[in-house]
């Protein structure tokens, strides 16, 4: 069994501001074999890093990143918000930026990244496949979306780099009887919390039947060492966690403890 994915989500950022290049730093140094991110597109068709389509929560800019060109966006501080356990903000100030797609890809150009496509734009879309391919980066990223129709649109193009399934392809996977599955579906893995609506996809059951259809299982958002052991028990062939620090020692040693 190949050892079981780890998933830096958001980079390091429990510990860094989230989608900044330190905190995507941080996870790869503390063992993440992906470095999981989100994607919007600025007004003038830049890829930018930011989960939130506004720098609202993270930057504390009303504003929308799709109606600023990206020197704007450039200008936030993306460490203004990030509160630590004693409630105080370390890194306000500090110079951290949200970086574009193209900046990571170049900073961290051995790293496989997971992105979702946040926004529901097919050019948008479209503007994201072109930074990859310029960059040569296609196969080490696999593509994400909640959007079924965006994803859907991905795979039309030829990608090579694999992509997860959108919420409605989920939402098939985990209800339609499995012989209505068959070849569906597309995608490569399915990237989920552990319940999809009212089924529980932290079963055996659910886990045997994305396996039995060629599908990764990789569970989201896990913090707890724990939690990311049992779902590993359970057959998960990925943790994504926002702490890989805590759990990344967790899925290192039960790998080991279960395959030596």
């Amino acid at each position: 069994m190949a050892s079981p994915l780890l998933f830096a989500h958001r980079g390091a950022s429990l510990e860094l501001p989230e989608n900044t290049l330190p905190a995507f730093r941080l996870g790869l140094e503390l063992g993440a074999s992906f470095l999981e991110t989100d994607v919007h597109v600025t007004r003038d068709g830049h890829p930018v890093l930011a989960h939130d389509p506004s720098g609202r929560r993270m930057a504390g800019e009303d504003a929308w990143i799709r109606d600023l060109p990206l020197a704007r966006v450039k200008r936030w501080d993306a460490g203004r918000n990030f509160v630590d356990p004693a409630g105080k903000r370390p890194f306000e100030g500090k110079g951290f930026c949200i970086p574009t797609l193209e900046e990571a890809l170049a900073e961290f150009p051995e790293a496989r990244f997971n992105i979702d496509l946040k926004p529901r734009s097919i050019p948008d879309a479209a503007a994201v496949l072109r930074v990859l391919g310029r960059a040569g980066a296609s196969r080490r990223v696999r593509l994400a979306s909640f959007h079924s129709a965006i994803i859907r649109y991905v795979r039309g193009e030829g990608y090579p780099g694999g992509t997860s399934l959108g919420s409605s392809e989920c939402a098939w996977l985990a209800l339609a009887p499995e012989p209505l599955l068959r070849p569906y579906p597309p995608g490569t893995a399915a990237q989920i919390p552990t319940r999809l609506g009212p089924v529980a996809a932290d079963s055996p059951a659910f886990l045997d039947r994305c396996h039995r259809l060629g599908l990764q299982v990789h569970f989201w958002t896990i913090n707890e060492p724990g939690e990311a052991r049992r779902l590993l028990a359970l057959g998960a062939d990925g943790i994504m966690t926002d702490d890989p620090r805590k759990v990344g020692p967790a899925v290192l040693s039960w790998h080991q403890e279960h395959y030596r």
